[in-house]
């Protein structure tokens, strides 16, 4: 089993249409058994799913010493892709992870996963705290989107000076996301801090996926976004292969 996690710490950079796609190609185009984990209390990832939100808000409940996620995972409506849906109460979650003790929990829950998937991707929350640490310690690889912008480059800074308190770390793929040709900030960051990143296009398609509530490719799969996300998914997994976990 593989844990790829999707995470920044800016919110609104397409993190979660992105964690989506990968979910998508690794269960309709690779044939993984593949779980979307969404970590984030805004849910998004079980909307773009056309997933109706639960009747009880319980999502933080697999972070008990009794936690039992297999009881809240449910089916999607694609083959081979499940899904462990977020809500509102992982709010709660950094207190609750401090407040059991549990350095390594989200790992924990990954391994306990581990017979029934062949990958969970993890749709994380822009945040920076024990759960950010969680996330690097519990990741196979780490998907970095982030905006053409000079705030960008200081939040690639933040994320290697967290890496760096680790003694080991899963590699990092950054992405530049939301990039506009058009604009002249864009145009240099990509030529800056961002060289040699992969790419994805601004363009309307993101929306749609939210309005569609399904991934891009399922609706669009020639526009440049999905192509932009295929180009990273591919990358992601000729790494996988090189770390020997294909």
């Amino acid at each position: 089993m593989t844990v790829i996690a999707v995470y920044s710490v800016k919110g609104g950079v397409g993190k979660t249409t992105l964690a989506v796609d990968f979910a998508w190609r690794c269960a309709s185009v690779s044939g993984h058994r593949t779980q979307i984990w969404d970590l984030d209390p805004q849910g998004g990832s079980g909307y773009l799913l056309d997933k109706e939100p639960p009747s009880r808000a319980r999502a933080i409940s697999v972070f008990g010493n009794d936690g039992k996620p297999r009881k809240l995972i449910t089916a999607s409506r694609y083959p081979n892709l499940d899904m462990l849906p977020g809500d509102i109460s992982l709010c709660e979650m950094p207190v609750q992870l401090v407040r059991i003790v549990a350095r390594k929990r989200i790992s924990k829950i990954c391994r306990s996963l581990s017979s029934d998937y062949d990958r969970i991707i993890r749709d994380c929350p822009p945040m920076m705290n024990e759960v950010s640490n969680q996330i690097i310690r519990a990741a196979d690889v780490i998907v970095l989107p982030l905006p053409p912008s000079p705030l960008s480059a200081r939040a690639m800074a933040q994320v290697r000076a967290e890496l760096a308190r680790h003694d080991r770390h899963p590699p990092v793929l950054p992405v530049l996301s939301m990039y506009d040709t058009r604009r002249r900030l864009h145009r240099e960051a990509r030529e800056g801090f961002a060289q040699g990143w992969p790419v994805i296009p601004a363009s309307t398609w993101g929306e749609q996926a939210a309005a569609r509530r399904a991934p891009v490719p399922t609706f669009a799969n020639w526009s440049d976004t999905s192509k932009g996300m295929e180009r990273l998914w591919t990358a992601v997994e000729r790494k996988l292969e090189e770390m020997g976990q294909s």
